[in-house]
């Protein structure tokens, strides 16, 4: 959505669209925002809890079956498993996601692999085609003013059309990584490496460079971990390009330090209001 920054200010329901890499700030400006009578939508919360739910429990439930004790309990309906994913905590999902690898280190083999990516795409596309419902329920159920999409890491792998409709409903704001946030993504990912969603031509481009310069004949035999910490710096490098485009066609940029950096609403609507002023 363009406006200009009185526009914005005057704007009886803000609503406003977070683009940027999973761990450059996204959520710890959500976490703000409430506090000061904003909805958080958070895509990933949503996809776990809403799309990908059975999904997951079935992850959990195959797993809980191989250990005899457990597997008679929950056979005979004894016990029951739940997903406790919440927004802080989005284990359940990431833990479904995987990695690619040795089985016997956690590993999944490539066709299983890709079958979840290809679930975990359809379940975002999903989510996000559900925040003008949600900005709606936002107001008229919960009594918020104003709304934040916190949207996953990988909105900028999906369809022009989902962008389109973000843009048409919401303010899309691409929190740009500094290159002391890029140090830090990449340190934290060497650090724990997570499972991560990849668009398909780019894992497959990758993972021929990685098991060249391995010297792998299969894919049991990548070390997952391993993997993800080599592939990372790559898909942050092209994820970026994306986001610029993303936001030079339906949005804004803002370097991710001048939008942490709101102690308060009026702070992030000052920012915001610059920001579309300027018109970057």
């Amino acid at each position: 959505m363009k406006m200009t920054g009185d526009e914005f200010r005057r704007w009886e329901h803000k609503s406003v669209t977070l683009l940027g890499m999973s761990g450059v700030g996204k959520t710890t400006l959500a976490r703000k925002l409430r506090r000061h009578h904003w909805f958080h939508y958070s895509g990933d919360y949503r996809i776990g809890t809403r799309y990908l739910d059975e999904a997951i429990l079935d992850n959990i439930k195959q797993h809980v079956m191989q250990i005899p004790f457990t597997r008679e309990l929950l056979r005979s309906d004894s016990i029951y498993i739940t997903n406790n994913l919440d927004i802080d905590n989005l284990k359940p999902l990431s833990s479904f996601l995987g990695k690619l690898g040795n089985p016997e280190l956690g590993g999944l083999d490539l066709q299983e692999f890709k079958r979840r990516q290809a679930l975990h795409r359809v379940a975002e596309i999903n989510a996000m085609n559900d925040v003008p419902e949600f900005m709606h329920k936002a107001r008229e159920v919960y009594g918020y003013a104003h709304f934040v999409n916190d949207a996953g890491g990988s909105l900028c792998d999906l369809d022009d059309e989902v962008m389109a409709m973000l843009a048409q409903h919401t303010v899309v704001l691409y929190m740009k990584a500094t290159a002391g946030d890029e140090q830090e993504l990449m340190e934290r990912a060497e650090r724990e490496p997570k499972p991560l969603y990849y668009r398909d031509t780019f894992l497959d481009e990758q993972l021929t460079v990685y098991m060249q310069e391995r010297e792998l004949e299969y894919i049991a035999l990548i070390e997952p971990d391993d993997f993800v910490r080599w592939v990372f710096p790559r898909l942050l490098r092209a994820r970026v390009p994306r986001y610029e485009l993303i936001a030079d066609n339906y949005g804004y940029t803002a370097p991710s330090s001048d939008v942490l950096g709101v102690a308060s609403e009026q702070d992030f609507i000052d920012v915001i209001a610059g920001v579309l002023d300027r018109g970057c």
